[in-house]
Order: structure tokens, then C-alpha cells, then sequence
């Protein structure tokens, strides 16, 4: 069974890091899964996909994702694969007009979020109906994620289920803190935010609350992508540049949540909330916005905020940093909360996704 797994890039991401945590494991499994990306800018992810073996394909660097040579490009590479499995926009419906070339492909999907920008246009809604019909399954990865889905398609006749993502526990649980930041931060709190920098992760928010938080409290913020000079411009305006750390892309997030004080999501819509998954495995406090997907997560282990209030995000991050039997308490509801996601898990829920494909298709 050969499977192909399509995405726009590997640059910071639940889907991106759902690609490093999955495909190698799969292939330890007995499934021969391959890789393509529409962007081939070298990132951690990239290179830790390369170190484990898996073959990759790409069309380049920088370019458009819906670039029309990205869908000729596809037509040759598809048709090698028993099962396309696609993440993002423009690899699901580039993937959907294809199968019409080649019906024998069985298509499947994830989705990542519980919302996307193309859902608030209604002329796009057609296109969305026909590119989802085209799929033999489409994964949600939390049941708001579903819910939301058939909210925006009430009638999809596509079988579609839940698997929710999962992380290597033990990485996180065992991981050692990062030495450096702790040395050069000894009397500091550490609050840390996992996000590229995509409007979806609201980063002002975050950025906003350090003016309601004592001067010890500092602000590490970890990724990149195209809203970071608006977030360097806000921190500047508002002079919190030495209590903001843009950190960049890194490849050592279990050592820096573990450095954590607090772990923060303060987003305006997520699919799943990966980030506190792995803040709550690293027995990190999680402190995110209550939001439909994260919220799923978090509620009855971590916090929840209003989302996009900064005052109330200073308020709950102040309130747990000066109660340590809360702070103890939620900690401890956090690792234990994390234990429904196993990385092994969700693994086997692909797997038999596959099987049950191949199966079918005999």
C-alpha cells in the first residue's frame, strides 16, 4: 500500500507537525508513505522528516500555492499512490481535480480547524461541496472540528470521523529545561507561546497582556511566518522589547516548554490546540483562549480566557503564578489530561484508516 501525503509547506503548524510525528511512524508500520509539499523552504520539520528517511517531493520555494503548475505537477505524482491524503486548501482541492483523471486514487482529508477564511465566502461554498464529495473520508481532528464541517456542509454524504491528534508524550514529560534561558532568566516568568505568527494566533492579544503583568513577566514567543513584523511594530509601540523574546523557528520545543512557567494559546480559532497538548505533557500550566477545538483540550484541566481580552489573560496568568497550590493543581491536571493523546494512539486510528481504504479497494 503506497501513500502520499500532500501539504503546502513544513514551516510551524499542527498540520505540519502532525506530518514529522506521523508519517515516519507509519512507516515503521508497514505503510510506505511519502511526502509532497507545494513549498520547499527548509525548516526543523523538513530536515527532522529528512533525517527519519521519508522521501520527499516539492515544487519549489516561495511560490503561490495555487499556482496552476502546482496542479500539472501533481497529475504525474498522484497517480502512483493507492491513497492521497491531503492538508490545506489548495493540496485538497488541487488533489480533488485530479482524481478526475484518475477515480482508482481514494482521496482522504484532515481537517485542522474548526474555521478558515474561505467559509465566510459564500460563493466559494459550491466549490467547497464538490471538492469534499470527491474524498472517500475526511478526518476532523476534534469533534468541534466535525461539527463546524457539517455546519458549513449540512449534508455531506462523504463519510467523515474524528481522530484526534496525538504527540510523543514521553518527549515532553522527560525533556530536560533549556539551561541558557534559565540562566539568563533566573527571576523571570516565563510565559511561552508555541505559534507561527498567522492572524488565526493572535498574537496581539499576548503581546497586549505583559501591560496588566509585573515587570517580570516576560513574554517567549516561538515561530515566525508573515505576522511578525506586525508583532515586532506592536511590541515596539508599546515598549515591551525587553520583556517580548522573539525566539524564531526552533527545533527544541519539549526543552523550552519545560523551561515554562506558563503555556499560552491565544488564538481566535483552532481545530485542535497541539500546543496544549504538549504544554500539559511537559507539566506546564495551559492557559488558552476559549475558543470551540482548544477548548475541548483544555476545560477541566487547564484555563480558559475570553478570547482576545488581555486583561483577563493577565488576571488568570497572575492568579496562578501567585497561588501555588493552584498552580500545582493545574499543573498536575495538565499531565494527566495530556495522557488522551498519545502519539501511539493516533497512529493506529491512520492506520486503520488505510487498511480499512486498501481493503476496500481490492
Amino acid at each position: 500500500m503506497k501513500v502520499l501525503h500532500v501539504i503546502t509547506s513544513l514551516h510551524m503548524g499542527g498540520a505540519e507537525k502532525l506530518m514529522v510525528d506521523l508519517i515516519p511512524r507509519l512507516n515503521k508500520k508497514g505503510i510506505e508513505c511519502d511526502l509532497l509539499t507545494f513549498d520547499n523552504t527548509v525548516t526543523p520539520f523538513r530536515q527532522s522528516l529528512e533525517l527519519s528517511g521519508v522521501k520527499i517531493y516539492d515544487f519549489g520555494k516561495n511560490g503561490s500555492s495555487y499556482s496552476l503548475r502546482n496542479l500539472i505537477k501533481l497529475i504525474p505524482i498522484l497517480k502512483r499512490y493507492d491513497i492521497v491524503h491531503t492538508h490545506n486548501t489548495a493540496p485538497q482541492l488541487y488533489a480533488a481535480m485530479v482524481s478526475l483523471l484518475y477515480p482508482a486514487i481514494s482521496l482522504v482529508t484532515t481537517e485542522h480547524n474548526t474555521s478558515n477564511r474561505r467559509r465566510n465566502w459564500k460563493w466559494y461554498a459550491p466549490i467547497d461541496r464538490w471538492m469534499y464529495s470527491r474524498y472517500r473520508i475526511v478526518i476532523s481532528i476534534s469533534d468541534k472540528a466535525e461539527e463546524k464541517l457539517l455546519d458549513y456542509i449540512p449534508n455531506l454524504k462523504t463519510e467523515h470521523r474524528v481522530v484526534y491528534n496525538g504527540i510523543p508524550l514521553n518527549d515532553y514529560a522527560k525533556s530536560i529545561p533549556n539551561i541558557q534561558i534559565q540562566n539568563e532568566y533566573p527571576d523571570i516568568i516565563k510565559i511561552f507561546m508555541i505559534a507561527g505568527f498567522r492572524y488565526q494566533k493572535d498574537h496581539p492579544t499576548a503581546i497586549k497582556s505583559l501591560q496588566y503583568l509585573p515587570d517580570n513577566y516576560h513574554l517567549f514567543l516561538v515561530g515566525d511566518g508573515v505576522e511578525r513584523k506586525n508583532c515586532e511594530k506592536l511590541t515596539s509601540n508599546l515598549y515591551l522589547n525587553n520583556r517580548v523574546h522573539f525566539m524564531g523557528k526552533r527545533s527544541d520545543v519539549p526543552s523550552l516548554l519545560k523551561t515554562a512557567d506558563i503555556c499560552l494559546i491565544s488564538s481566535h480559532w483552532e481545530g485542535f490546540g497541539l500546543a496544549a497538548v504538549e504544554g500539559m505533557a511537559a507539566g506546564v500550566p495551559v492557559v488558552a483562549s476559549n475558543i470551540p477545538g482548544v477548548a475541548e483540550v483544555v476545560k477541566g484541566a487547564g484555563v480558559l480566557f475570553e478570547q482576545g481580552n488581555p486583561k483577563d489573560l493577565a488576571k488568570i496568568i497572575t492568579n496562578l503564578i501567585n497561588d501555588k497550590n493552584l498552580y500545582y493543581q493545574v499543573s498536575q491536571a495538565c499531565v494527566k489530561r495530556a495522557q488522551d493523546y498519545s502519539i501511539e494512539k493516533m497512529v493506529n486510528n491512520y492506520f486503520n484508516v488505510y487498511v480499512e481504504l486498501n481493503n476496500l479497494n481490492k
